[in-house]
């Protein structure tokens, strides 16, 4: 990978978002001009580790300016089990990539994305497990594009 200088201006305003697994890892793309997420991809784990590889190619490809991973907790605010893993996760990123990560509550995100995919597109199960990490990873980078708005409208 190409270690860009941390001094260089990004031209850029995209941020990519991340629906961390250890299975498969949703990947969002989004720009603040436009303030709209979209699906991306889905990355299989590789021996539930990110696909590092794929993940760098991108980065390389869409060049953000930050990454937003969600982060998923109890419904009482406490941790589930895989928050540890998502944590060291955007830790990973920040470290490979020197870019700014951002943590965006996730949770119930990977519900609301199975569901919107069941009652208003009635998707097959494979095609369900192909997207909904996608559509997961893009309403945690839509709702962090909300309230980076909604905080900061200029």
């Amino acid at each position: 990978m190409v270690k860009r200088d941390p001094l260089q201006p990004r031209q850029s305003d995209t941020y990519l978002g991340f629906d961390f697994g250890s299975k498969k890892i949703g990947i969002a793309v989004g720009q603040i001009t436009t303030h709209m997420a979209s699906p991306l991809q889905t990355l299989r784990a590789i021996n539930q580790a990110p696909d590092w590889n794929s993940i760098s190619q991108l980065i390389n490809e869409w060049q953000p300016i930050g990454l937003v991973v969600g982060i998923s907790k109890q419904l009482d605010g406490s941790d589930n089990p895989i928050t540890p893993r998502m944590l060291k996760f955007c830790r990973q990123l920040e470290g490979r990539y020197q870019l700014p990560v951002y943590q965006q509550d996730e949770t119930l995100s990977t519900y609301e994305s199975k569901q919107l995919l069941f009652d208003e597109v009635k998707l097959s199960a494979t095609k369900l497990w192909e997207v909904e990490d996608q559509l997961a990873a893009q309403l945690i980078l839509q709702t962090w594009l909300n309230n980076r708005i909604k905080n900061d409208p200029h």
